[in-house]
């Protein structure tokens, strides 16, 4: 079997393995096993266990990097990128939720984080970035710059912001367990971003004529 192959192998057990048990209760023998391989041969490829989860962890988050939008906090920059309808908006956040919902890879990693964030003092820090830190500086400065270009009204960005995204956070942890409510969810957010704009836009030209 080709090394690195294999060690991509290893990594996608694991990553299966603590997203279901989480990593205290999975043993090295158990990812060999699900790999199909020796434990002695696992060790030619990562030293132990905690070696294994450093690499999902960089590798995870090289692809959030990559992928998500919360990638995205250089407003001038990224000024195109500006959802300045409420149906921009509502495609973006729809199509991060997809993302963060389906993505095998980041689907998993949220559910070790979620379970292991109560035992693992640095995975609770990734999860308090990755699930509260990177959202709300994200949305904050989308906030800001809806604000500055005259679409919303002043305010305080920050609290426009966790009133824009909080809730959305908390429909997606609804998803993770029921995910059969993903419809309803999706449409629960298209109503909610429609609600922001409606109350926070500042010039009545850019609202949607309401049925």
């Amino acid at each position: 079997m080709d090394r690195g192959n294999t060690k991509q192998e290893i990594l996608e057990a694991a990553l299966e393995l603590f997203s279901v048990q989480g990593f205290e209760a999975t043993s090295v023998s158990q990812i060999a096993d699900a790999v199909g391989i020796r434990k002695a041969s696992l060790y030619s490829h990562f030293e132990n266990k905690q070696a294994i989860l450093d690499a999902l962890v960089k590798n995870v988050l090289a692809q959030y990097e990559e992928h998500s939008i919360f990638a995205r906090t250089d407003w001038e920059k990224d000024a195109d990128h500006l959802p300045l309808t409420p149906d921009a908006a509502v495609q973006m956040v729809l199509g991060q939720i997809r993302y963060i919902l389906h993505d095998p890879t980041i689907s998993r990693a949220r559910k070790v984080l979620v379970i292991e964030q109560f035992q693992n003092p640095e995975l609770a820090k990734l999860q308090t970035r990755q699930n509260y830190t990177d959202v709300m500086q994200y949305f904050t400065g989308l906030v800001t710059q809806l604000i500055r270009r005259e679409v919303l009204a002043e305010g305080d960005p920050q609290i426009m912001a966790a009133q824009f995204c909080l809730p959305i956070s908390v429909w997606i942890n609804l998803c993770d367990r029921e995910p059969e409510r993903e419809l309803e969810v999706a449409a629960l957010v298209d109503r909610h971003i429609r609600q922001f704009f409606a109350v926070y836009q500042k010039n009545d030209a850019w609202k949607e004529e309401r049925p």
